[in-house]
């Protein structure tokens, strides 16, 4: 079959599909923690969280919403292929996050068990989509796009924004929330920190 024929340091249209599958589960199932306990993370998805806490909006439609303007600058930054299986991420871990959300029933003892288990699910499932040349969109977009066009560095327009975040948050949450949540963030940028690296994982989409 055409479709399995893929060169060895490439991946398949159905491997992508798989990785596709797994990646929006497991990042939907980490929102889904963090729901159950109030908490929110970095980036778009932080962002789309506490819109959904404030404005009883679902957050997989605040998280498409969000993320549709940085679009333009995955098209100039990272061209269509990235850009469609992006929005094809993106759509597929919303709509997963709403159905799990609906489906599973989820009692925690601790808002740390959440954050723990929400970073290590979004972690492996980013893993996934990024080492199938996508990801779930949002300001790393723009980030890349200011680096190539500014030459501002990626990792501090990431970081300005993670502060903007947090910083609205302690106005509108509690101080608790706001700390499991900022750890969780931080795990979970540490798992990808660690384990996103060309020289460990050779095979391109």
């Amino acid at each position: 079959m055409l479709i399995l024929s893929a060169p060895p340091d490439r991946h398949s249209l159905v491997e992508d599909a798989v990785a596709f599958i797994i990646a929006a589960t497991l990042v939907a199932l980490g929102i889904v923690f963090l729901q159950t306990a109030g908490l929110f993370t970095g980036q778009i998805a932080g962002a789309a969280l506490i819109v959904s806490y404030l404005g009883g909006w679902p957050f997989g439609l605040a998280f498409f919403l969000l993320n549709l303007p940085f679009y333009i600058f995955a098209i100039l930054r990272m061209g269509w292929t990235f850009t469609i299986k992006s929005f094809l991420a993106v759509a597929m871990m919303s709509t997963m996050t709403e159905y799990l959300g609906a489906a599973l029933t989820i009692d925690l003892p601790h808002p740390a068990l959440a954050a723990l288990i929400g970073a290590v699910c979004a972690g492996l499932g980013l893993l996934s989509f990024f080492r199938h040349g996508a990801s779930l969109g949002g300001i790393g977009m723009l980030a890349l796009y200011l680096q190539d066009a500014h030459d501002i560095r990626a990792g501090i327009t990431q970081l300005a924004f993670d502060a903007c975040v947090f910083a609205v948050a302690f106005f509108l949450f509690a101080f608790e929330t706001v700390l499991w949540s900022l750890a969780g963030a931080a795990f979970l940028n540490i798992i990808i920190a660690l384990n996103h690296r060309r020289d460990r994982y050779i095979a391109r989409s």
